[in-house]
This record gives C-alpha cells, sequence and structure tokens, in this order.
C-alpha cells in the first residue's frame, strides 16, 4: 500500500463545523454532522465524497493490477451460464437461469414437464438496461399461473416498485406501485394481491394494502396499518395455499393474523396477541396451525395449534419439543413428517420427525438427523411447494464444498444429488482443510470459530488470518463454501469466522449475552479469538485482518478503539458506528425497530452503555491500524454518513501514518453492486487490500 506521505493527492480532509446535538442525559458535539445529507444532493458533501473516492484510487494504485487480477479470477471462477434446480408448483416446473454473461437472471417456467416449451416469465437483464443499479426483491405467480406480480429496486434503498406481468400476452401492466416492501401474497382469486407500501422518510414498510389487478392503485383498500414502530411487517401464504398471513416481527416480540385465502372479504384474525418475550412464526398444515414458539422455551419448539381455537395455548401440543442443547430455525411441513432445521453445537442440521408412525412406511419411527460428511457445514431447507410427498429438497455447504442440492427420501433414507454449483477451473476441494475449534473468552464461555486453509500452508504461526465476525440480531455466519475466498487461501491465507456472542450459533442464550448491556461480549468474543488464534500458530501475529460488515462493521470499528495493537489492517464493511446520535433520531431508518437489539438511548443507562463503545464517538489520538471502510450513498441500513464521519474523525484524530481509505459506492445501498460478476468488484478491492496489508 501506498505510504500515505507519498500519495500524488493529500488526503481529504472534512472541515469543522461543530454541531451541538441534545439528549436527556447530556449534549454532545458533532465536528462533522454536516456530512449527512438526507436528499444527497448537497454539492459540498458530494464534492467531499468524491474527494475520498480519488484518494482511496491514488492510494490503491500501486495494487490495481492485483485489484484486477483478483477480480478476473473470481469470475473466472463462474460459469458463464447456470441455471437454478427446477421445482414443481401447481402444474408448472419453475426455475432461473443465467446466460452466457449475463449479469442478471431469467425468470422461466415449463407446463407440466421439463420437455415442454420454455416460457421466459422475466428477463431482469433487459429491465434493468440503462440502470446503474438493478435488483429483483420478490417475484409471485398468482395460484392460477397467469399474473407475475414482482418488485424491482433501481436505486439501492430497498425502495421497491411493485409491476404486474400477464404471463398469458407477456404484456407488462401499466400499474405501478412505488415504495413497497419485497413482501407479496397472492389470494386465491388470482387477481387480489397483498403488499406493504413503505413510508418514505423511515423506511418503515407500515401498511398492508390490497391491490386488484386492473384497479387503479390509488384505490387500493388498506387491510392493516402497523402503529407500533418496534416491529417489522409483513405478508405470505401459507404453504398449504389456504392462508394468507401478515406477520409483525420485533426483536422480542411477534403477532400473526390470519385468512383465508379464498375469503373475497379476506377477514384477517389475530392469531395471538403480541407480548414481550413470546416470539412465534406459524404455518398451516392439514392437521391445523404449526407454531414456531420460544413460550416457555429459550431455544424454541414446534407445536400444533387447532385452527378453531390457535390462541388457546392450553391447547397447544408438543410436535418438537424443547431442548436445551439444540435450537431450532425452521421447519418445513410435510403430509406425514416435519423438517426442522436445528442448530446443534454450532452447525446447523436438519432433524427428519415422522408425524405418523408407519405413516411413509419408514422403518425410522423416531425422529433422526439427516447425515453430514464435514467438520463444519451448513444444511438448509430448498424449494419444498409440495406437501404429500416423502422427498425433501434440502442443500448443503462447507467451507470446502460448493452449495449442492439433494433430494432426500425419508421413507428409503436414501438421497439424489441434484446440482453442485460449479467452480471453473482446477478447483479441488481435498486442496482445502477446514476446522471448528473453541476458544475460551475471559469469562469462560466457549467461543466456535470456524477456520478453513490451503492444506500447504503451514500452521507455524507465519500465515497471514483474515477473522471475520458479524455478532447481532441473533444472525449466524455459518459455515459456507465462497468462490471468492479461494484468491485468499490460494496465497496462503488461514480464513477464520469467530461466531460471537450476539448470533445464536449456540442457541438463543448466545444472542442474549451479546445485545443491549451484554454488548461488550461480542467485541472482547473476538479480540479472544484474535489472541487464541496466534498463540495457536494459526495466524502471524502481524498479519491479522480484521473483517466485519454493518453490524459487523460496528464490531471491528469497537475493536479498532479498543485494541488495535493486534491487527495490522480492518476492513470495515458498510459500518453501523454513530450508534448514539442514530438511536436518538427516530427519522433515520430502522431506528425504532432497534431499541432491543441495541438499547434506548432516552434510558440513562442504557445511553451511558452505547456511549462507551459506540466507534465514533470513542475515537481518540492513538495508532490504528490500516483501514479500508466501504459504504454507499444510497444504503437504507445503514446511512453513508456513519462510515463517512467516522473516516473524517479518525484522520484528524490518529497518531499513525497508516493508510485509511474509504470507498463510497455512489450508485448502490447496503450490499454493494448489484449483478452476479459485478458484485464481486468490491470483493476484489477489499481482497487485494488485505493481500497487499499482508505482504501477498
Amino acid at each position: 500500500m501506498t505510504d500515505p506521505g507519498d500519495s500524488p493527492i493529500p488526503a481529504p480532509v472534512a472541515a469543522i463545523r461543530p454541531r451541538r446535538l441534545h439528549s436527556p442525559w447530556g449534549d454532545r458535539t458533532d465536528p462533522y454532522y454536516w456530512l449527512r445529507d438526507d436528499d444527497r444532493q448537497d454539492p459540498q458533501v458530494l464534492a467531499y465524497l468524491e474527494a475520498e473516492n480519488a484518494y482511496r484510487r491514488a492510494m490503491m494504485a500501486r495494487i490495481a493490477p492485483l485489484e484486477t487480477r483478483v477480480f478476473e479470477e473470481i469470475v473466472a471462477r463462474l460459469p458463464r451460464s447456470d441455471a437454478s434446480v427446477p421445482y414443481f408448483k401447481q402444474g408448472y416446473w419453475y426455475y432461473e437461469r443465467f446466460d452466457p454473461d449475463a449479469e442478471h437472471p431469467v425468470f422461466l417456467r415449463r407446463r407440466g414437464s421439463m420437455d415442454a416449451p420454455e416460457e421466459t416469465m422475466l428477463d431482469a437483464n433487459a429491465l434493468a438496461a440503462g440502470h446503474d443499479y438493478f435488483q429483483i426483491g420478490a417475484a409471485e405467480v398468482s395460484p392460477d399461473g397467469r399474473m407475475l406480480a414482482y418488485c424491482e429496486d433501481t436505486v439501492g434503498r430497498r425502495q421497491y416498485r411493485l409491476r404486474l406481468r400477464d404471463l398469458a400476452t407477456g404484456v407488462t401492466l401499466p400499474t405501478v406501485i412505488e415504495d413497497v416492501e419485497a413482501d407479496l401474497a397472492w389470494a386465491n382469486d388470482g387477481r387480489t394481491l397483498l403488499y406493504v407500501a413503505k413510508e418514505p422518510e423511515t423506511l418503515l414498510g407500515l401498511y398492508v394494502r390490497k391491490h386488484v389487478v386492473g384497479t387503479d392503485p390509488r384505490a387500493d383498500v388498506l387491510v392493516f396499518e402497523q402503529t407500533d414502530r418496534s416491529f417489522y411487517t409483513g405478508v405470505s401464504k401459507s404453504k398449504s395455499e389456504r392462508y394468507l398471513f401478515i406477520h409483525m416481527e420485533s426483536t422480542v416480540s411477534s403477532e400473526w393474523r390470519y385468512a383465508r385465502a379464498d375469503d373475497p372479504a379476506l377477514e384477517f384474525r389475530v392469531f395471538l396477541p403480541h407480548e414481550r418475550d413470546h416470539e412465534y412464526q406459524i404455518e398451516h398444515a392439514d392437521g391445523g396451525f404449526l407454531v414456531r414458539s420460544n413460550w416457555n422455551a429459550p431455544n424454541f419448539r414446534v407445536l400444533q395449534a387447532p385452527v378453531e381455537a390457535p390462541g388457546d395455548r392450553t391447547r397447544w401440543r408438543d410436535v418438537v419439543a424443547h431442548r436445551a442443547d439444540a435450537f431450532v430455525h425452521d421447519f418445513e411441513p410435510f403430509a406425514h413428517f416435519l423438517a426442522v432445521s436445528l442448530r446443534i453445537g454450532a452447525l446447523r442440521r436438519i432433524q427428519i420427525v415422522p408425524l405418523a408412525p408407519g405413516g411413509t412406511d419408514s422403518p425410522r419411527h423416531e425422529p433422526f438427523l439427516v447425515d453430514a460428511e464435514d467438520a463444519a457445514f451448513t444444511m438448509d431447507f430448498g424449494d419444498n411447494p409440495a406437501v404429500d410427498t416423502d422427498v425433501l429438497r434440502y442443500t448443503y455447504t462447507s467451507p470446502t464444498t460448493p452449495r449442492t442440492t439433494y433430494d432426500f427420501d425419508v421413507r428409503r433414507g436414501t438421497r439424489t444429488l441434484l446440482k453442485q454449483d460449479e467452480v471453473v477451473g482446477d478447483f479441488e476441494p481435498s486442496r482445502y482443510q477446514a476446522a471448528l475449534e473453541f476458544v475460551t473468552a475471559p469469562d469462560g464461555a466457549q467461543i466456535p470459530v470456524t477456520m478453513v486453509r490451503h492444506r500447504d500452508t503451514p500452521l507455524d504461526g507465519t500465515a497471514p488470518l483474515l477473522l471475520y465476525a458479524y455478532g447481532a440480531y441473533g444472525l449466524c455466519v455459518d459455515p459456507a463454501f465462497s468462490i471468492s475466498r479461494l484468491s485468499l487461501l490460494d496465497r496462503g491465507f488461514v480464513h477464520a469466522i469467530a461466531h460471537v456472542r450476539g448470533g445464536q450459533e449456540m442457541g438463543r442464550a448466545w444472542y442474549d449475552a451479546g445485545r443491549l448491556r451484554h454488548k461488550r461480549n461480542s467485541f472482547t468474543d473476538f479480540i479472544a479469538v484474535t489472541r487464541a488464534l496466534v498463540e495457536r500458530g494459526i495466524g502471524a501475529r502481524d498479519r491479522v485482518i480484521a473483517m466485519g460488515g454493518s453490524a459487523g462493521g460496528l464490531l471491528v470499528a469497537a475493536v479498532a478503539n479498543m485494541a488495535p495493537e493486534l491487527y495490522r489492517a480492518i476492513v470495515a464493511q458498510v459500518p453501523f458506528v454513530d450508534v448514539v446520535t442514530t438511536m436518538l433520531d427516530e427519522s433515520i431508518p430502522l431506528t425504532t425497530n432497534e431499541y432491543d437489539e441495541w438499547g434506548d438511548p432516552t434510558v440513562r443507562e442504557d445511553y451511558e452503555y452505547l456511549l462507551s463503545y459506540s466507534p465514533y464517538d470513542n475515537v481518540r489520538a492513538q495508532a490504528y491500524p490500516a483501514m479500508l471502510v466501504t459504504t454507499g450513498l444510497w444504503d437504507s441500513q445503514v446511512q453513508y454518513f456513519e462510515p463517512v464521519k467516522w473516516v473524517a474523525k479518525l484522520r484528524a484524530m490518529k497518531t499513525d501514518r497508516n493508510p485509511l481509505l474509504l470507498h463510497v459506492e455512489m450508485d448502490a445501498g447496503h450490499g454493494g453492486k448489484a449483478g452476479r460478476f459485478e458484485h464481486f468488484r468490491d470483493t476484489a478491492m477489499e481482497t487485494a487490500f488485505a493481500l497487499d496489508c499482508a505482504g501477498r
């Protein structure tokens, strides 16, 4: 990396324009608040962002050939054309295909048989023409197979536009409904569609509306309005096709409503009113409703509820009982069995639970786990629209195994390989080795760590180490194959994932121990893993790269303040760093949904705890590692001005000469560039930065 003193252009220096920020517990001064422009049109702000981008390019000019080479390596491993595994639903085989060198998918189907003529439902490449950013967020076919409803985003801010296409004629209707969630559900008449409209300022989906095909959207009936802004709201349809659902979820509470999908009035009833610390989700099967619930079950269980009185918990009956050693993620109902996604020992597995002993002529009447081959792996459900079948479709991946799709015959206990994602070139899984190990945290907690390396990479304390973590919202970073990661592994890196508290890798208690006033556990876990992997010789002491995105960006930013000496470099992707200011501002998207995750700063104890670790508030005069920070101008999850202000403050206060670079994606949001190949541009930039910092 170019020394900052040798850069052909100077580092941008943001003007200091102090602004007083008020809170119930005292005021703070923000010297860079002026960099916030909600309209994204302020010439001074845009000029500053462009200056940061120009500086980043100048500083990385020396390794631009490496960045290009890495990008070309990654995309060369992708097949030029590809297709998903078809699934059968309501008379059609559905699948997606990437045509040669195309960035976006084509949505396709065949009637009755895969030998039937191919029908193009939607070509996302044609729709993307002329847009710097394009993404399909949802696509749902009506029950009669005639209409396609889809949501498109042309900005990257997840403010979707709802469109309708007549599949019989191939004509896209003139109907356009702006600012919606990527959530759609058709009623059984094939003409009535439920969607969720957003509030433009906060981007919260608050209004469930009913659109009838061929009518003016301005006349769409309001079915439900969300008044509690701590909840996210969505719509869906039961697997049985008999019910439509409106679901509202907060960090610690749920409420679902249901209506018969063939009811012209769509009269919704509350399944069970929300109450604090009760989370549940429902599905419908022939015998009644199935409920995933943490009622008297911290790690969740699955229960059956009668259709005539679903909210009467005295009549709920266990289908999958609570276990202290297994966390229930999800379930998939079938006529004769239930497939359950369980997390056991930090790994996501699938359990088969027979619903009627002998009903599938299976010799196995007790629950059993689907077999796995690797030390670290992830299983998940595939497309399973059919109910009356003995076959479960699932996916399997590991750090050394590309995503693989199987059909598992529950009755016979056999599986059929349908597809393994292709890796073009000379990729050979046996060249790589993965492991799952545990590290002891300062308070004695056992932190899972997934690692992968090339088999020739020594574990003698000389290999560069990239350590990744997320650790928030109960989300897990599962062991999975990455086609881009090979560019690091083939150059001698060890890649590790620290499954820190704040996720649910070790159950619900693991999440609770990493949120609210326990959030610091996420940071100290990451630091403990760093020290342990260096002490075990897995990574070189002077070549550890930390990486995290969004809430994981908060993690690595906090660690940069707490233990900067442990890291050669940090890559902070769209990092959430101005925690206190954001949590005090209800106009910022998502803030009101986050109080049970981070804390409510109008409560003094929460305010002081947030202030104690907020990365932006804790920047100080000390040496920091080399840093690459990324953001998107149109980010709806973490507003662009958070990382921008953080970089400005770091540059003014840090005492080292290490590079500090900011990349602002001017035409995208939280997920970066769209497109099958273009998506890897940022990955190549981050990989080249890590390789250069590690001397590779």
